[in-house]
């Protein structure tokens, strides 16, 4: 069986972030309970972990909205991580009159938050997610980016770069561009949406497969089937990557009276869609019962794990807000089962104690309340 590196936090400081003026956890366990009241700060314990790799956090939120509002406006989250037997210490924030977040690895300063990507992989499963399927496709687009970031650490730049070149495009034919100046951007929005699409779905492919190879064993979770479906996709179906891109081109050129007319692009991948169906009954994940859909989603987030760990050679740190209070006790217990077996660490988080009485030995718990935190049940055997 393969060894993949894991990445684990032994160390998490919170400063001015959203509730916590100062919040300090020592961290021994790869299972982790975050449990207390609502509204205490259990998901901003999460979110600020979800600040340490690349993106924009389990929110999305502005970064100025996330400090404490009885701080100066900054914030900082600090970790220490163990990878491959050596401790790194990582952090970002926001500075007092800054506008965009700094990262630290071992106390220097680096340039963007994807140099995080080689020390920790976090994927995260929120309440906010639970309309996935029946939401709008710009957040299926989202969720898939986020899951193709974790494979390859380009992406999220590369999506980045793509959402600006559309916006310069719109904004050059409102105003009456050149045929010369929207040629040239054209061929910039074409070579990064050919990328983009490229790259998402690889992914889809990737995790239809490893959902596919775990189909036979008994998992509590029903397999999903997967499609990348959009115009642009169909049009382009079965190009090479120049070609595509030749493709996309020649679509942005033609279409420019209509785009002008709309005031936005109307063709490319910024359109597509992940579809996605409960295989077993062949019916598509948006009508499925309130109950399918979040094991749905629980089971394509763990298999993404699965296909993380095997793509990148780094188990992923998992964030489940609030993951275990719909589940009946035996699929819980068969969650917490999996997860253990997944290797990596896994954070969550619960109003109630009792959700977690099936967590194996090894896990620990703390009590978020009042701003502070207690550890309830420490870890024990292995």
């Amino acid at each position: 069986m393969t060894d993949f590196r894991t990445a684990q936090l032994t160390r998490l400081s919170l400063t001015g972030f959203r509730n916590h003026a100062t919040l300090s956890l020592t961290l021994s366990a790869r299972l982790v309970a975050l449990v207390g009241p609502n509204g205490a700060g259990k998901t901003n314990i999460l979110e600020a972990i979800s600040f340490l790799t690349a993106g924009r956090g389990l929110r999305r939120a502005t970064l100025s909205d996330i400090a404490d509002r009885q701080g100066d406006g900054s914030w900082s989250v600090a970790a220490t991580v163990l990878l491959d037997g050596m401790e790194t210490k990582i952090g970002t924030g926001l500075a007092p009159g800054t506008s965009g977040r700094k990262v630290r690895i071992d106390g220097e300063d680096v340039r963007g938050s994807e140099s995080l990507l080689d020390y920790m992989r976090v994927l995260w499963l929120v309440p906010a997610m639970d309309g996935l399927f029946t939401g709008p496709a710009s957040d299926r687009r989202r969720f898939l980016d986020r899951l193709t970031l974790a494979l390859d650490p380009a992406h999220g730049r590369r999506v980045s770069d793509f959402e600006n070149a559309l916006r310069q495009r719109n904004r050059l034919l409102d105003q009456g561009g050149s045929d010369a100046f929207l040629g040239a951007l054209e061929q910039q929005v074409a070579e990064l949406g050919t990328a983009v699409s490229i790259a998402r779905g690889e992914t889809v492919g990737l995790l239809g497969r490893m959902i596919f190879e775990q189909a036979e064993q008994d998992l509590p979770f029903p397999h999903a089937a997967l499609a990348l479906e959009g115009a642009f996709e169909a049009e382009t179906l079965g190009l090479g990557a120049s070609d595509r891109e030749d493709a996309y081109r020649h679509m942005l050129r033609d279409g420019r009276p209509r785009d002008r007319a709309a005031g936005r692009t109307l063709s490319g991948p910024h359109l597509s869609d992940l579809k996605v169906l409960h295989a077993a009954k062949a019916m598509p994940a948006g009508q499925s019962s309130t109950g399918e859909q979040k094991a749905l989603l629980i089971g394509l987030v763990l298999a993404h794990a699965d296909l993380t760990s095997k793509v990148s050679g780094m188990t992923p740190v998992l964030l489940l807000d609030e993951v275990a209070a719909h589940l009946d006790p035996d699929r819980r217990a068969a969650l917490f089962s999996r997860l253990h077996s997944l290797g990596g660490q896994v954070f969550m988080t619960g109003t109630d104690e009792a959700l977690f009485e099936a967590l194996p030995p090894a896990a620990e718990m703390f009590e978020i309340r009042d701003r502070q935190s207690r550890l309830i049940r420490a870890a024990s055997g292995s």
